[in-house]
């Protein structure tokens, strides 16, 4: 009954609960029908008081729920660089991929979320990791981002940590070129500068 109250507790935010509930003993990796664990829950909807409890507890960040995705790979997906360095000091594989092959530094690239880039870079995550696609951060976000401010961001921090700009798809396609075909000019422009820098 303990393991329930957790996982709702987590799920909806409820700091007090859950600290009640880790006291009386309910278990940190207890799951949902879905496989996911009370810091899982509380990854997915950004309640980071309630992530630091459970960190503190020993919760762990790498439990992967039925579909792949571990409290750590899903702050990649809601973008929560708080959360992200939250979790850090339970010592999170900073490059687990998810069922697709991306880590979380691919999942915040390719999502436009430019804070948490940044972190996970922080973090020491791998700026050329290649996913099930053959794509790496920067060719997504390149190629599924639209090329406003926060994509210009992203583009700007992995090629900051040293991105190869010149690596291409599995089509043989660069992000500049994928750039200007999308006629995202402001991201061609940084892709074009970090592969021909001028004089």
């Amino acid at each position: 009954m303990r393991d329930e109250e957790l996982l709702t507790a987590a799920a909806s935010g409820d700091a007090v609960a859950v600290r009640e509930a880790v006291t009386e003993g309910a278990g940190l990796e207890a799951r949902d029908a879905r496989g996911r664990t009370p810091l899982l829950l509380a990854a997915a909807a950004d309640h980071v008081e309630v992530a630091q409890l459970l960190v503190s507890a020993g919760a762990d960040p790498d439990a992967a729920d039925l579909q792949g995705d571990t409290p750590w790979l899903v702050t990649g997906m809601t973008g929560s660089a708080a959360l992200l360095r939250v979790l850090l000091p339970a010592g999170p594989d900073v490059e687990r991929a998810n069922r697709d092959g991306a880590t979380v530094l691919i999942l915040a690239g390719e999502r436009g979320h430019a804070d948490c880039v940044r972190a996970a870079l922080e973090a020491g995550a791998d700026v050329d990791h290649t996913d099930d696609l053959g794509l790496t951060a920067l060719l997504e976000a390149v190629i599924v981002g639209d090329g406003s401010e926060r994509y210009q961001e992203v583009v700007r921090l992995l090629l900051a940590a040293g991105a190869d700009a010149g690596r291409t798809d599995r089509d043989g396609v660069t992000a500049f070129e994928h750039a200007v075909a999308k006629g995202h000019l402001e991201i061609a422009a940084l892709l074009r500068d970090a592969t021909h820098p001028r004089p």
